[in-house]
């Protein structure tokens, strides 16, 4: 379905968005996020990441770095230490593909017509990020599913289980915000993604996802610790496996989800109103 023939509700033509009421926004975004929902369904192969990325990951990390950073034989505990780190690392890949995402409808004029209409501009970008989160919990059901095969065991409590992914995916929102911006902000999707990866590596490789810090040189150490994304994966890892510290790692998380969306949302809803 384009923009051009998309029928979105509106309060009324002309409408200064400020105006707008939460009713109508919330219509808006549902129409919107139908639109963006039936993009992926004519164009199925954007959906590969989503799918094959999580199982490529736990194989190949668990299989070919596992037994060198647990030991031999010790890959049922890695698999307890790596599924809950990767379920951090989802957020940050499928966030990076919103950016992307962004940038692309600019070019192609689909983001032009959108600012004609009589709708909030954040809509736009929040119907961007639910379908994306929507793919987010998709990637991290597989990811899950295969840790399973492989041997994961769910050690806390089931609430803490659906805390650990709810707190991804709150965080995972928050990341979106910053690499929409970032779409908003560069002039092609090669260039998105060449900044997002300067940016994803040293965050997700100088974490705790995928091996302990203890291993780490004594300088790396003290980027690790106050890495969010190292905070964000010692919490999921503390609520699934129902030992470790939970509280300060948790609210540490929702503090940095909290802070980058107050300063994220509005730079890009700013950004793409004025974005020529």
């Amino acid at each position: 379905m384009s923009a051009a023939t998309m029928t979105v509700p509106v309060s009324k033509p002309g409408a200064d968005e400020r105006r707008i009421g939460l009713r109508a926004n919330l219509r808006h975004i549902g129409a919107l996020a139908r639109r963006n929902t039936l993009q992926i369904k004519q164009d199925p192969e954007s959906m590969f990441d989503v799918l094959l990325m999580p199982i490529v990951f736990i194989l190949l990390f668990t299989y070919v770095f596992g037994g060198a950073i647990a030991g031999k034989g010790n890959q049922q505990e890695y698999i307890q230490h790596l599924v809950p780190g990767m379920m951090a690392m989802m957020g940050m890949n499928i966030a990076m593909a919103v950016g992307t995402g962004v940038n692309e409808d600019f070019r192609k004029g689909v983001m032009d017509r959108f600012r004609t209409m009589p709708i909030a501009r954040s809509s736009v970008l929040i119907a961007k990020i639910v379908v994306e989160l929507g793919r987010m919990l998709i990637a991290t059901a597989i990811l899950l599913g295969m840790g399973f095969l492989m041997g994961l065991e769910i050690r806390g409590s089931m609430l803490e289980f659906a805390g650990a992914i709810g707190l991804c995916t709150a965080f995972g929102a928050a990341l979106m915000w910053i690499f929409i911006l970032l779409g908003l902000a560069v002039k092609s999707p090669q260039a998105v993604q060449g900044m997002a990866m300067i940016v994803m590596m040293p965050l997700q490789f100088g974490s705790s996802i995928y091996a302990p810090p203890t291993s780490m040189p004594d300088w790396l150490q003290g980027f690790t610790e106050v890495n969010p994304v190292s905070t964000l994966a010692d919490a999921a890892r503390a609520l699934m496996n129902g030992q470790g510290a939970v509280a300060h790692p948790t609210l540490v998380t929702l503090g940095w989800a909290v802070a980058i969306t107050a300063v994220a949302m509005p730079l890009a809803v700013s950004k793409f109103r004025k974005k020529t």
